[in-house]
């Protein structure tokens, strides 16, 4: 082998060891140096595992007008407050509770309660609120606390005998003749 081509290979050794050195410095330095982010407060991870339990759930599905029409882009300032539009099957007509008031109309305590012996109409699953843990309950109830009442009273349940006024959406089935 030639002495230039020694010396140039030798180089280029020298190039990539200084090189993986500096990067292992560099890595080291950014794990001491970088700073350590604050924990967020167990009262914000509450509220933001409500929130995603709320998204998760599809509670916005039924109980936020214009949720699955926006694809779930509205601002979580119009979350929850009920929807006006009735589900009308064999059980009757239900309508969507406006979840803001009626959680904020009570303690967490009797909240988690209610969640746990919930035996609502349908389409409303209640037994998922059944199976939830009580840290799930009570981080739904942080996230609904802190958005606050919004909103008025939806429409109350009305027996299979009353026909329900417009808007609903019928579940009523229709078999073929």
């Amino acid at each position: 082998m030639s002495k230039t081509l020694i010396l140039a290979t030798a180089s280029i050794a020298t190039v990539v060891l200084l090189a993986a050195s500096l990067d292992r410095a560099s890595a080291a330095e950014r794990t001491t140096k970088t700073p350590t982010a604050k924990a967020p407060s167990a009262k914000a991870a509450a509220i933001e595992q409500g929130r995603y339990l709320i998204l998760m759930g599809g509670c916005n599905d039924c109980h936020t007008p214009g949720f699955n029409e926006s694809a779930g882009k509205l601002p979580v300032q119009e979350w929850l407050v009920g929807s006006p539009v009735g589900f009308k099957g064999p059980w009757g007509t239900s309508y969507p509770i406006n979840l803001r008031t009626f959680i904020n109309s009570m303690t967490e305590e009797d909240w988690i309660k209610n969640a746990q012996t919930l035996q609502g109409a349908p389409p409303m699953p209640w037994w998922a609120l059944h199976n939830m843990k009580r840290q799930d309950l009570a981080a739904i109830y942080a996230f609904v606390k802190d958005l606050g009442p919004k909103g008025e009273n939806m429409p109350s349940y009305l027996p299979p005998h009353i026909a329900p006024q417009p808007p609903y959406i019928n579940f009523d089935v229709v078999l073929p003749k």
